[in-house]
């Protein structure tokens, strides 16, 4: 496998620590998506939700506490985002065997890769050596996430300010561009992607050419979890998810 270093992240960051890690989480995370299909699309979304509000760092992850309101009470993620438990799991596992090393954003961040893997989607190599936050913002989380009312500049706008490009915007947004194409159940911030805008063509050539949807897709993802990740060895792998989430 190649090394893959982005900034301060490297796919090889726990070949010593916890060499085995990646095969733990990934073990846990194709179990679950077998066992649930749709569990595969929730932690996507969830490592999406994670590194679009301060970068990703777990944050997304922890439960309110008496010092701060996080950022699951948030309008874009109450009652919608899910898959903790599923994160918890991998963590418990991975603590079994290295403890207080792995971050539970890196764990959000491999698991992403793997539930596209368990239904069949692009492999990407994982930058790692994220660290975990030990805070979280609702605010922060309206603010930075895009709702689902986005018109087409909001949602570039949402995606730019993140340092993301217009392919990594669709690629990650459109998912089935099958769906998208025919104008049918989809959130209207998906839809304005093909509704006669500039993303119209980037839609109709993912649709035509699964494989290009594939490469772009797995880059948007590599991009997005490099989102002002917090790096360094301080509290990496120290918040436990399970003790911190509802």
């Amino acid at each position: 496998m190649a090394l893959v270093a982005s900034g301060q992240l490297s796919s090889m960051f726990y070949d010593t620590s916890c060499p085995v890690a990646l095969d733990i989480i990934g073990s846990a995370i194709t179990a679950a998506v077998r066992n649930e299909p749709r569990m595969g699309a929730s932690l996507v979304r969830l490592h999406f939700h994670d590194c679009f509000v301060d970068g990703c760092d777990g944050s997304v992850l922890l439960a309110d506490t008496g010092s701060f309101v996080g950022e699951q009470g948030a309008a874009p993620n109450t009652g919608s985002i899910r898959g903790m438990n599923v994160i918890d799991n991998a963590k418990t596992q991975v603590e079994a065997v290295c403890k207080q090393t792995v971050s539970c954003a890196d764990i959000l961040a491999v698991a992403a890769r793997d539930s596209i893997l368990a239904l069949g989607g692009p492999f990407w190599i994982v930058p790692l050596g994220r660290r975990d936050s030990t805070t979280a913002s609702k605010r922060n989380a309206e603010n930075d996430l895009p709702p689902p009312s986005s018109d087409h500049q909001g949602l570039t706008d949402k995606f730019s300010n993140k340092g993301l490009s217009v392919t990594d915007m669709v690629a990650l947004s459109v998912g089935l561009q099958s769906l998208l194409s025919k104008k049918k159940g989809l959130l209207h911030s998906d839809q304005v992607l093909f509704n006669g805008g500039g993303t119209d063509n980037t839609v109709r050539s993912f649709a035509s050419n699964p494989a290009a949807f594939g490469s772009a897709f797995a880059m948007a993802m590599v991009n997005m979890g490099n989102i002002a990740p917090k790096t360094g060895t301080r509290n990496l792998g120290v918040a436990s998810a399970g003790a911190t989430h509802e």
